[in-house]
């Protein structure tokens, strides 16, 4: 319907995107992707090979696919780490889109070190890297991330992995309001319902890993979240209607005296 999601250069249907790990194998990595009808999978390249031709390789899974392969830049704590690995990656690859991913608490709450991821997306985007930037739901932290060359912001909605759903809708209107890249909904998801409410929200695309690859069914929950995605967002589009404190009727009852 041309509803097109647009970072930097690059353009999608979907909005939805998946991540690489925790699955048990390639094989099924590729089979819940293309469940998801998502056209952008993250990589973690520090735990997943995408660089080495001589051992199994995940870019060999999607090579005739139309799904982007989204290196990211998990298991770094400095931006100095992240700015090098990038680099390397484009230097093997030839991707120049990327998860900028800096993790301040790599023991608890893997929150991200926004001062660092700041650094990094300077650096990076100054270098020609469309760069799709995790950070916390802060919208300011979110505007300095635009500014220093952001191609898209992706505040958490919970901690990495934790299933707990949006915690703080105000936060992703406010980030949503900050800023004029998009704002992708990632970490924290647990089931359909959670990615729906976040594209309700006006998110303009969601990130999901584990809710995926650990549901007791990857594949049908990949659809599930394939559909989601796209109810929540047609739902935002139609604009709800205002939330009242007394019911309303549905039936008209004007003229109802005439007909007794």
């Amino acid at each position: 319907m041309g509803d097109i999601l647009k970072v930097g250069k690059y353009e999608f249907t979907s909005r939805l995107i998946v991540g690489s790990g925790k699955y048990p194998d390639f094989k099924t990595t590729y089979d819940a992707t293309i469940a998801s009808g998502a056209e952008m999978i993250t990589v973690a390249v520090r735990r997943v090979n995408i660089t080495d031709p001589n051992r199994e390789n995940l870019m060999d899974y999607f090579r005739d696919s139309d799904v982007q392969l989204l290196p990211n830049s998990a298991g770094c704590t400095t931006a100095e780490e992240a700015i090098t690995l990038f680099r390397m990656v484009r230097e093997a690859t030839g991707i120049d889109i990327i998860k900028l991913e800096i993790i301040g608490d790599t023991e608890k709450t893997l929150y991200p070190d926004v001062i660092e991821t700041i650094k990094a997306c300077e650096v990076l985007a100054h270098e020609g890297f469309t760069v799709m930037a995790y950070t916390n739901d802060d919208p300011i932290v979110a505007k300095k991330l635009e500014d220093a060359g952001a191609a898209a912001v992706m505040p958490l909605a919970a901690p990495i992995g934790s299933g707990l759903g949006i915690q703080n809708r105000y936060n992703v209107v406010f980030v949503k309001e900050a800023v004029s890249v998009p704002v992708i909904v990632d970490a924290g998801v647990g089931c359909a319902s959670d990615a729906s409410i976040a594209m309700e929200l006006g998110a303009d695309g969601v990130l999901t890993n584990t809710a995926i690859a650990q549901a007791k069914n990857p594949i049908k929950m990949a659809e599930a979240m394939k559909h989601a995605v796209i109810a929540g967002r047609l739902s935002y589009l139609a604009g709800r209607i205002p939330k009242k404190p007394y019911a309303t009727a549905s039936s008209p009852t004007d003229g109802m005296a005439e007909l007794l």
